[in-house]
């Protein structure tokens, strides 16, 4: 066939070589088609009811200007962002102060805690005192970072645990205070797994290689995550929100043994809606079982992504894709949860257990 044509190739001047390396090589993240599939779409940029994002991290509120924040927080309907980023001491102060002046009943600020003396006499009682004087001078909460259980070391160089019993004074300084506890441990079980072809979490890790975690670093993710679970058995008058589903989103069973077995831990989905999009008739029945543990949380100030999650949510759309393909390569759906629920999610629960925050913003 090909010597049958060759007359052709030479008089076009193209060769058989070049025609056959004219495709152009394509690969998985480039190969993106849209669907061709047409069902009902529903994009909704707009919460049905006003909500409050537990899970938000605002660096620079001590000094920044808030109108441009609010702007964009009213377009979504958010009445209530929670920064968990608010430092210690003076910048509490300073955040507590810059939302008094400006936005009184937008902002709330959760206290987080310096580790890096843990070791020395008395530190565990000290920092209880820090996180007393932080309430008092605003915080409403407090916030752990992952770095405990990762990367937190004592005054020898040991890695801490987050069960280790010299941070008891904190958490029980926290139910004192009635404060809840919003706590980040490990990350998604993948990252601790090979990356091979069944790794499905592949992706993220090759465009994201500093995610990747083993045994020995900092030690198994079923390790962690039993700590973690130890600490909040352990202090039971405390409430503590597990970030993230607790790492759980895509085990909903699992996830309702646990919440039965602590009855003082709570859930946000920050970063997990793609889990949750993914298995709308199991998600939907674990949210009307649990309705009363779980509270709405996104992670980063992203605005353009809060629609998926009002989608996942609100809709009952079908085969939608997420807005990052390296953290979610599959298609969601609307889980169409019922306005009794969704009350709950956006607002009640957080209103529940979050100390100081303006009910008069929210329907009763």
């Amino acid at each position: 066939m090909y010597k049958n044509l060759l007359p052709l190739f030479l008089l076009t001047g193209i060769s058989l070589y070049s025609c056959s390396q004219a495709k152009e090589k394509m690969d998985f993240e480039s190969y993106n088609p849209p669907s061709t599939l047409r069902v009902p779409e529903h994009h909704i940029t707009k919460a049905k009811y006003p909500f409050i994002d537990v899970h938000n991290h605002q660096f620079g509120m001590p000094t920044m200007e808030l109108s441009t924040l609010v702007t964009e927080m009213d377009k979504m309907n958010m009445k209530v962002m929670v920064n968990l980023s608010g430092q210690s001491g003076d910048a509490i102060r300073q955040s507590s102060k810059n939302i008094r002046d400006h936005y009184p009943n937008r902002f709330i600020v959760f206290a987080n805690i310096d580790f890096r003396k843990v070791g020395e006499d008395g530190w565990g009682e000290a920092a209880a005192k820090q996180l007393e004087a932080d309430v008092r001078n605003g915080a409403n909460g407090l916030k752990i970072y992952k770095s405990l259980g990762f990367s937190v070391t004592d005054i020898h160089g040991k890695r801490i645990t987050v069960d280790d019993p010299r941070l008891d004074p904190i958490w029980e300084k926290a139910g004192e205070l009635k404060i809840p506890v919003l706590i980040h441990t490990a990350d998604p079980k993948p990252f601790w797994d090979p990356m091979d072809a069944n790794n499905e979490r592949w992706l993220e890790l090759e465009t994201h290689p500093g995610r990747k975690r083993s045994d020995t670093n900092p030690a198994p993710w079923d390790t962690l995550i039993e700590e973690q679970h130890r600490m909040f058995k352990k202090h039971p008058r405390t409430t503590f929100i597990a970030a993230h589903f607790g790492w759980y989103p895509n085990d909903l069973a699992k996830l309702g043994e646990l919440l039965d077995a602590m009855p003082n831990v709570m859930v946000e989905f920050g970063a997990v809606i793609a889990e949750l999009g993914r298995q709308p008739r199991m998600a939907k029945s674990f949210f009307t079982k649990y309705q009363d543990r779980i509270l709405f949380g996104k992670d980063s100030w992203v605005p353009s992504e809060y629609e998926t999650y009002f989608r996942v949510l609100e809709s009952e759309d079908e085969y939608f894709p997420y807005h990052k393909k390296y953290h979610a390569f599959w298609a969601m759906y609307g889980m169409g949860l019922p306005d009794d629920i969704l009350r709950k999610i956006y607002y009640k629960n957080a209103l529940r257990i979050i100390p100081n925050i303006d009910k008069s913003l929210f329907p009763q």
